[in-house]
């Protein structure tokens, strides 16, 4: 499994042949201007809520790649809108098999609109299950209690953290979510991109060493196997 950086809370994963995108927020981020969108691949773009950090260029990239959106019946039916028919909505609690894997739908207390003011139904987690591993991203949440049942359910390789504070969770919060989900390895996202979400590098990762877990805080345009 490759897993690139794209700022944010953007990620693109590679399982076996198929490309993986969550939240596509590239064009408006300041930090990752040296991202080229065109060169992105995608056969499947996932998205957890309707916040602009959080789609900004979902339309675009689908419209190029012809991937497929998964979201929740909102969002997907808000993009289906704009000309966006090849989706899969779902919603808390489903699960759907895909050829690349099998997509759990998880509790996020955020918030959730669309750009336009429109409802953008409940934010989502995802764990996405498959045979090179299972992982958990995050989306937008808070820390809550209801992360304990992924790790009743799932034994996780890695998972991918919010941890900026302000809007979601902050570092000590990430860190007790890592304890709630069993999950050594975490990849952090949603920090920097905005002066309320800073956070200081440094101290993050030596609180995760000292609860024997590793916090790594990706550069925009990385890659790194898992």
């Amino acid at each position: 499994m490759e897993i690139t950086y794209y700022g944010h809370s953007t990620f693109g994963v590679k399982i076996g042949d198929k490309h993986l995108l969550f939240d596509p927020f590239i064009t408006y981020n300041e930090k990752a201007k040296h991202i080229n969108i065109s060169a992105i691949p995608a056969d499947y773009i996932l998205v957890s809520h309707g916040h602009q950090d959080h789609i900004a260029d979902v339309e675009a990239i689908a419209m190029r790649t012809g991937a497929k959106l998964v979201s929740s019946f909102e969002v997907v039916n808000w993009f289906a809108k704009k000309g966006i028919s090849n989706n899969h909505p779902m919603n808390h609690g489903g699960k759907w098999k895909f050829d690349f894997g099998t997509v759990h739908c998880v509790n996020a207390v955020h918030s959730s609109a669309m750009p336009d003011g429109s409802y953008g139904g409940n934010p989502l987690g995802f764990v996405i299950e498959t045979a090179e591993g299972t992982f958990y991203y995050s989306g937008d949440t808070a820390l809550t209690l209801d992360m304990q049942l992924i790790a009743a359910k799932h034994e996780l390789s890695f998972a991918m953290l919010c941890m900026g504070d302000n809007f979601t969770m902050d570092v000590a919060d990430a860190l007790r979510a890592a304890t709630f989900i069993n999950c050594r390895e975490i990849i952090g996202m949603h920090y920097d991109t905005f002066g309320y979400i800073v956070i200081n590098h440094q101290e993050a990762v030596e609180m995760f060493a000292l609860k024997e877990k590793n916090l790594i805080l990706m550069e925009i345009g990385e890659t790194i196997a898992k």
